[in-house]
């Protein structure tokens, strides 16, 4: 930990925007737009170890659902050519 670190005794919110991806913020400040509470306050290094333990996927969530749906359509694909060469 560095010497800043040791001497931050501000209080940090988690917070959260519509992507699912999360960052502190001071507990004292209005949210910046687009971000909103979860409900965990404290120190830096609580905050930090709840979003590391939370936030297990990094991709935003309209990649996430991007990807899904490629796969979805990889799977339809497959499966249409199995019952195909079954004919």
């Amino acid at each position: 930990m560095s010497v800043d670190e040791d001497e931050d005794k501000t209080i940090y919110k988690v917070v959260v925007n519509h992507e699912e991806q999360y960052s502190i913020w001071p507990s004292a400040k209005d949210n910046p737009l687009g971000w909103n509470d979860v409900g965990k306050v404290g120190p830096k290094s609580e905050c930090l170890a709840y979003i590391k333990e939370v936030w297990t996927d990094m991709r935003p969530l309209s990649l996430r659902k991007k990807m899904e749906e490629i796969e979805k359509g990889k799977k339809a694909k497959a499966s249409s050519k199995r019952k195909t060469k079954r004919k």
